[in-house]
């Protein structure tokens, strides 16, 4: 099985409107994106699953800088994550989320993430299991 051409940024950030804005300590990044009201619900909320989205991009990217940082070129497929959601996100303003690699070895690595709104308010919290492969 041939592994599929890389893409950066993701079609998955494109969409979101996610920007990295701090990749330079291995095992950590930072990123933005807008509470768009594309991601609304009917209440004028931002629906779990966007912030989802964005926690899982950052942390899968979290974990891609500490391989390289460890000499490997991997994909890092997310296998199992668990995401609790804080507090409502209203439609407006940016969200900022950080990512941590807590543990990597060489087939896995676990990661944890937290997003704040523009005020500094923690509103989800996640963590993930990745599978990491060997890129040729």
């Amino acid at each position: 099985m041939s592994t599929p051409s890389i893409q950066v940024p993701a079609n998955c950030e494109l969409t979101l409107g996610m920007t990295c804005t701090d990749k330079s300590e291995p095992g950590r990044t930072t990123w933005v994106m807008p509470a768009d009201e594309r991601m609304a619900n009917p209440a004028g909320i931002i629906q779990g699953g966007f912030l989802g989205a964005m926690a899982d991009s950052a942390m899968g990217s979290a974990v891609i800088t500490k391989a390289n940082d460890d000499g490997r070129r991997v994909v890092a497929s997310n296998a199992e994550m668990k995401t609790s959601f804080l507090r409502p996100v209203p439609v407006g303003g940016t969200l900022t989320c950080r990512a941590e690699v807590i543990q990597a070895g060489r087939r896995a690595a676990f990661a944890e993430a937290t997003v704040t709104d523009e005020r500094g308010r923690v509103v989800v919290r996640a963590s993930s299991t990745y599978l990491l492969t060997e890129r040729d």
